[in-house]
Formats: C-alpha cells, sequence, structure tokens
C-alpha cells in the first residue's frame, strides 16, 4: 500500500435499522481492505477508517447510498503507513457520549461558521471561545485565547457549562473540536439550555488546519487525532506529537525536550505517578525490545 487514505467522518440523522448497517458495513470494509472504527447509534454515525483509495471510495459509496448518511460530514487526510491495527463497527447509545437525554444535534445544532469566518468570530473580544476537547488533547494545542473546560470525558461539559456559564446566555459562544461532532453535540445542549448566540466551527479543528494558511492561522501547536500518526499540523500533516508508552498521554515537541520524559517510561503527565516498582518494570520491558 504505497499511500494511506485516512477518512474522518460523522453524521446526526435517525439511522434506521442500525444493525443491519453495521453489519453491512463490516462486510463493506473487510472486503475493501479497509480498517479504523466506526460507531453507529439511532442518532446516526461517527468514525475514522484508513485503507487504499479504491478501499476508502468504495466504503463512502456505500455511506451515501444510505439516505440518513448521504450528507455525512467528510474529509480525508494521509499516512505513510495504516495507522489502525484492526476494523471495529460497532453500535452505540450514542456515536459521541454526553450522557444527556432528548439532544437532537440534526435539528438543534448552533450556527456553522465555516473556518474562512472562523478568525473573524473568535478574534470579537465579546465572544466566549471554549474547546470542547478533554484536557489531554488540549495540553499539545489549541485556538488563541480559547477557555479549555477541564474536562476529562465529554459527559463532564454539562457540568462545566451549570457550574462556570452562568448568567451568559446572551453572550457569543464559538465552540470547536477536532472534526466537529463534539462541538456540534456541544452547541445542541447549549440551546436546550436557553443559551442564543451559539456557534461552532463547522469540520473542526481537522478542516481549519486543511483550509486555513498558516500564516493566517490563529491556532498554536498542533492537533490530537485518534489514530497512530497521534497528531497534525497545518495541512493535515503529520505532527512531532507523540504518545506516552507508559500512559498513553499525548507528548508535544516542547514536552519531549523535558527532563520528566523518558522514552517508554514516563512523561509529564504521568511522571509523578511512577514509584520504583513502576520504573523497574518499564526499564525492562524498554531492554528486552531493545535486544530483540
Amino acid at each position: 500500500m504505497s499511500e494511506v487514505i485516512v477518512a474522518a467522518l460523522y453524521r446526526f440523522a435517525t439511522l434506521p435499522d442500525v444493525a443491519r448497517h453495521a453489519e453491512a458495513l463490516r462486510q463493506c470494509c473487510e472486503q475493501a481492505g479497509v480498517r479504523g472504527t466506526l460507531l453507529l447509534a439511532d442518532e446516526g454515525i461517527n468514525g475514522t477508517i484508513a485503507g487504499s483509495r479504491a478501499g476508502i471510495d468504495a466504503v463512502g459509496a456505500y455511506l451515501r447510498s444510505v439516505p440518513a448518511l448521504a450528507g455525512m460530514e467528510y474529509k480525508e487526510s494521509t499516512a505513510a503507513q495504516m495507522p489502525f491495527a484492526r476494523l471495529k463497527v460497532k453500535i452505540k447509545r450514542e456515536i459521541v457520549t454526553m450522557g444527556v437525554e432528548g439532544l437532537d444535534p440534526a435539528r438543534s445544532a448552533g450556527t456553522y461558521v465555516e473556518p474562512e469566518q472562523w478568525n473573524q468570530l473568535i478574534s470579537d473580544p465579546d465572544t466566549l471561545v471554549i474547546d470542547t476537547r478533554n484536557d489531554y488533547e488540549v495540553g499539545i494545542g489549541s485556538f488563541r485565547g480559547a477557555v479549555a473546560p477541564g474536562t476529562a470525558h465529554f459527559r463532564e461539559f454539562p457540568d462545566y457549562v451549570r457550574r462556570e456559564l452562568r448568567g451568559q446566555k446572551q453572550r457569543p459562544i464559538a465552540m470547536f473540536c477536532t472534526g466537529g461532532i463534539r462541538c456540534e453535540k456541544a452547541t445542541a445542549y447549549l440551546r436546550q439550555q436557553g443559551f442564543e448566540h451559539v456557534h461552532h466551527l463547522k469540520g473542526g479543528v481537522l478542516r481549519y488546519l486543511e483550509t486555513v494558511p498558516a500564516e493566517e492561522s490563529l491556532w498554536d501547536g498542533e492537533c490530537y487525532v485518534f489514530d497512530e500518526r497521534v497528531a497534525v499540523s497545518h495541512g493535515l500533516a503529520q505532527g512531532q506529537t507523540v504518545q506516552c508508552e507508559a500512559c498513553g498521554a499525548p507528548v508535544s515537541a516542547e514536552q519531549q525536550a523535558s527532563e520528566a520524559f523518558v522514552a517508554e517510561i514516563s512523561c509529564p503527565a504521568c511522571v509523578d505517578q511512577l514509584d520504583e516498582q513502576r520504573r523497574a518494570s518499564l526499564e525492562m520491558r524498554r531492554a528486552q525490545r531493545q535486544g530483540s
């Protein structure tokens, strides 16, 4: 496989007969040699897959043949090698888990903002810019001036809203996430709670980095992605961020220069929890790998 195509996709839509579509998608991906993860629920589909040009085209053609999914948000990038070890097609209660009943992002999400108009919106000092991603993602890159909710999981976002956004229902709010799916559900939640001026970045950070020239960008750092590339930068080029093999946290290029980062042993996120027994075990594992 000379060039691997990576496709990130999602769609909030009422998806009838989820089990049938899940099985058909599994078969389609297997026949096309495509790997990755696809989540299906009554509310739609979410996932990232990778394969050859022909393989990705075959899966994309099947997805677009399903009326409910024909208008899915879809973006492609490339990888030097296959970023997924296997194929997973799962049926879930939600395609992105917030745990709030009665949300319908397909009908009640906030106002889309195209990447080309995003800089103007977030440069307005009256606009509250919120990064809906989790802490470990925010740590390697975000938009300048964005507020991080301090969440470890997306289901904590409603608590953040109740705790920190009181009295701000009239304020312009702009939210963003990796590919658009989390902030689409987050804007639907804010509108359910009575917030009136809610916007979100169409296509997420990935589309922004793909569309907006680096010299015009208000993004600092890299964007975490959920595959073996770890992170991407402007133009969706693979970034310099690596994954800590001890705890799984992303480690930026700057963090890799710190004393806390020791390859296969520790990083700034886990070094304080590393006792002597754990360090000895990790050092033994590293020695075994180097000797094999």
